[in-house]
C-alpha cells in the first residue's frame, strides 16, 4: 500500500507539474523620456508561449508572437526597438491606443449642445486620431490584472480642443487559446466624444508585404470617401466593387484596379459597416497568410472596422533591426464607430455623457492552419 501511495504522489506531482500555467506579466524598463519620466513595457506570456509586449507610453503593442503552421513563433507587428523611434515617429501610430477620437473629424471641428469645438488640424484641413498629441504619446498608468495589463489614463478637460475630463482604462488580456483581448472603458464628467482602438500593423508572415494575405471582412456595406478621406455619409453597398471581402479575396487582387476610392485612399483605407446581431462580440474580419498558416480573427462589438494596406508606408520610417517600413508592409484592422461621425448625424453616435460608461471590447484571435 505505501508503495502505491508514493506511486500515486509521484504522479501527482507530474501532473501537476505538467498542467499549463496561466499567463505571466512580467514588467521591465523600456526607456527613459527626455523629461526622466521613466517608461516600463510589460510582457505577456501565455501557456502555449505566445507573448505580446505592451508599454506605457500610448499603450503600445510593440511586439506579437504567435506559431505558424509548424509551431514556429514570430513577431507579427511593426514597431520599434527602442524608445527614442517611438518618440521620433509621429506618423505612423504604431501598435498605438489611439483617443480621444480615432479616425478623422473633418475640418478639424464638430458641434455639442450647440457649441462649436475646434481640434487641431493635423491631416489636411482634418484632425486625426486625436490631435497632436492623442492617446497615442500619453503615458498611461498601468497595474497587473489577473492575464493581463490594465492601463489608465486621464484626459483632462479642453486636451486637444476634447470637452470633458475622461477617464479611459483600457485592459490587455491574453488567454490560453491565443486571443489578445482589449477592452476599453470610459467616463467623462461633460459630455463628450469617445472612439477608441488600437492602432497595430500586423503582417501574419512577418517579412514582406501582405498583398497575397487573404482577407474576409462580414461587411455588405462601406463608407466612401471624399479627397479628404472624410466620409461622404453614404453607406454604399460593396456588391459590385473592389471593397467586397465578403468571400476570402487577397487585397493585392484588387488593390491597383481603376477605382477612383481606391485612387483616393491610395489603396484600402476606408470603414467597413459591419453586419451585426445583437450588442456582443461578432465575427467582424478574418485574415489568412497562405504562406505561414497564420490566422487572425477579429471579433468585436462596435459597429466599424477600418481596414488599411499601409498605403502611406515609403520606407522613410525604420522599424525593428532597422528594416524599412515600405508600402503594404502591413495592414490594421482598426474595430470603431464611423469615422467624422460627430458631424453625421445618420451615423451611429459617438457621444458619451456624464453617468454613462463607455464600454467596448475587441479580440484578435489566433490560430494556423
Amino acid at each position: 500500500m505505501k508503495s502505491a501511495l508514493a506511486g500515486f504522489a509521484t504522479l501527482l506531482t507530474i501532473t501537476a507539474a505538467s498542467l499549463p500555467a496561466a499567463t505571466t506579466v512580467k514588467k521591465s524598463e523600456f526607456g527613459k523620456l527626455p523629461d526622466g519620466t521613466t517608461v516600463s513595457l510589460y510582457t505577456l506570456t501565455n501557456a502555449k508561449g505566445m507573448e505580446a509586449k505592451i508599454i506605457t507610453r500610448g499603450g503600445v503593442l510593440v511586439s506579437l508572437k504567435t506559431p505558424d503552421r509548424k509551431g514556429a513563433m514570430a513577431d507579427v507587428v511593426l514597431g520599434h526597438d527602442t524608445l527614442a523611434d517611438y518618440v521620433a515617429d509621429r506618423s505612423t501610430y504604431f501598435g498605438a491606443l489611439i483617443g480621444r477620437y480615432a479616425n478623422r473629424i473633418g475640418h478639424a471641428t464638430f458641434t455639442l449642445n450647440g457649441t462649436v469645438y475646434k481640434l487641431p488640424k493635423n491631416d489636411g484641413e482634418n484632425s486625426l486620431h486625436g490631435g497632436n498629441e492623442g492617446f497615442d504619446k500619453r503615458i498611461w498608468s498601468a497595474k497587473e490584472v489577473p492575464g493581463g495589463l490594465e492601463l489608465t489614463y486621464l484626459s483632462k478637460d479642453g486636451e486637444e480642443g476634447y470637452p470633458g475630463n475622461l477617464t479611459a482604462v483600457v485592459t490587455y488580456k491574453l488567454s490560453d487559446d491565443n486571443r489578445l483581448q482589449i477592452h476599453y472603458t470610459a467616463t467623462t464628467d461633460k459630455p463628450t466624444i469617445i472612439n477608441l482602438t488600437n492602432h497595430s500593423y500586423w503582417n501574419l508572415r512577418a517579412e514582406g508585404d501582405i498583398l497575397n494575405h487573404t482577407v474576409m471582412l462580414n461587411a455588405d456595406r462601406y463608407t466612401p470617401v471624399d479627397a479628404g478621406l472624410i466620409p461622404t455619409g453614404e453607406l454604399a453597398p460593396v456588391a459590385g466593387t473592389p471593397f467586397d471581402f465578403r468571400k476570402p479575396t487577397t487585397p493585392g487582387a484588387r488593390i491597383n484596379q481603376p477605382d477612383p476610392q481606391l485612387k483616393l485612399g491610395r489603396g484600402y483605407d476606408h470603414n467597413w459597416v459591419l453586419n451585426r446581431n445583437g450588442n456582443g462580440l461578432s465575427l467582424a474580419a478574418r485574415i489568412e497568410d497562405p504562406a505561414s498558416g497564420r490566422v487572425m480573427e477579429v471579433y468585436t462589438d462596435q459597429p466599424g472596422i477600418q481596414f488599411y494596406t499601409g498605403n502611406f508606408l515609403n520606407g522613410s520610417v525604420k522599424g525593428k533591426g532597422g528594416k524599412p517600413a515600405n508600402l503594404h508592409s502591413a495592414f490594421c484592422f482598426e474595430t470603431q464607430h464611423f469615422p467624422d461621425s460627430p458631424n453625421k448625424p445618420q451615423f451611429p453616435s459617438v457621444v458619451l455623457k456624464p453617468g454613462e460608461k463607455y464600454d467596448t471590447t475587441t479580440e484578435f484571435r489566433f490560430s494556423a492552419k
